[in-house]
């Protein structure tokens, strides 16, 4: 079983040690907050897709904080209080394992806003995270994309710690835009990349510029995967031994889950002794995937006669308006809806 991570360029970080002692005490030049997801012992990596960089933060945050549910209306308007008035907009949410507690990034202001981390306690307490004076390591992702006239770009998307190794997916400037990297950590340099090429049914043709929008990593027999989920919404799995620096991998597509609609965010559980894909999605609610099919399915090469095709899903009606989710523990669910309220909800 694993956790999260993707988008167009996907980063694998490679964790030597991945401690404390691998920071150094300082103020990270934090320019956004695209992504996050946590390493070990409360170890926060953060993606910056504006300054095209990642960062990894010691939060400190390893005291378990109990099993109680979330559950808080309105939270961007109490995150803005906290934070001293203005516009709060929420860019990212994940669970710490090590502690039960919930960090949330957000951008404060109009426009890109400026980046601002809060911690959300077990008991709903909100408190800002500082980012000065930190224990933090960083390294420059090279050849990121860049803005254009659609607004900012996807340098970083996703992002998934896993078995010693950081995935990171984003979009960058080589002819493969959607790419793959291995970054170790300790962090040192990051290399140029693995290009990503997948064929999109509802659109009929292969792509390579569409970013990864959210994705899990996840064991296929015995052989590691990444299940991406791309806009328009074509689900794919990219064995992850073919990531390798300046290699171009085709995905394999094996599921078109509808077009007018986006991925908003993926998270995988077990329950009744099977593995499942939860996600969320723009226009087309939060869908449970069994992965027991997964290995077989025929990959989708030519555009679909019907508007879904592929590995089969169920859309789950009692959950509307997701617009982030992680898993809180083995039973739940945390859910941001669209209204900004915080809930837990059992896993379907």
């Amino acid at each position: 079983m694993r956790t999260q991570l993707l988008v167009a360029t996907l980063v694998v970080a490679v964790a030597a040690s991945g401690s404390a002692a691998d920071l150094t005490k300082g103020t990270p030049d934090i320019k956004s907050i695209s992504a996050m997801t946590f390493g070990p012992n409360g170890l926060l990596f953060l993606g910056d897709s504006a300054g095209a960089t990642i960062f990894a933060i010691d939060t400190g945050d390893t005291k378990p904080a109990g099993n109680k549910e979330l559950n808080i209306e309105k939270l961007e308007t109490k995150i803005s209080d906290i934070l001293g008035g203005g516009p709060a907009r929420i860019t990212d949410m994940k669970v710490n394992p090590a502690s039960g507690n919930v960090f949330i990034s957000v951008a404060r202001g109009t426009g890109a806003g400026v980046p601002a981390l809060v911690k959300v306690t077990r008991d709903g307490t909100i408190t800002p995270v500082l980012l000065k004076d930190i224990p933090f390591a960083s390294v420059k992702i090279p050849n990121p994309a860049t803005g254009g006239a659609k607004g900012p770009p996807a340098v970083i998307t996703q992002m998934a710690f896993v078995d010693g190794k950081l995935f990171v997916a984003g979009l960058s400037s080589e002819q493969f835009a959607s790419t793959l990297r291995v970054i170790p950590f300790p962090f040192k340099e990051a290399d140029k990349g693995t290009g990503i090429e997948i064929f999109h049914g509802a659109h009929g043709k292969l792509e390579t510029h569409a970013p990864i929008r959210t994705f899990v990593p996840y064991k296929i027999g015995d052989e590691e995967h990444i299940m991406a989920a791309y806009t328009c919404t074509p689900l794919v799995k990219i064995p992850v031994r073919e990531l390798k620096p300046g290699a171009k991998v085709k995905g394999i597509t094996i599921a078109e889950l509808g077009n007018r609609n986006n991925p908003l965010d993926m998270i995988l559980y077990t329950k009744g002794g099977k593995d499942y894909i939860l996600m969320a999605n723009s226009a087309r609610g939060v869908m449970k995937i069994p992965t027991t099919d997964f290995a077989k399915a025929e990959p989708i090469t030519t555009r679909p006669s019907t508007e879904t095709a592929g590995v089969k899903y169920e859309t789950i009606k009692e959950l509307t308006d997701v617009m982030q989710l992680d898993k809180l523990d083995d039973g739940h669910a945390l859910i941001l809806l669209k209204n900004g309220d915080l809930k837990t909800v059992p896993l379907p």
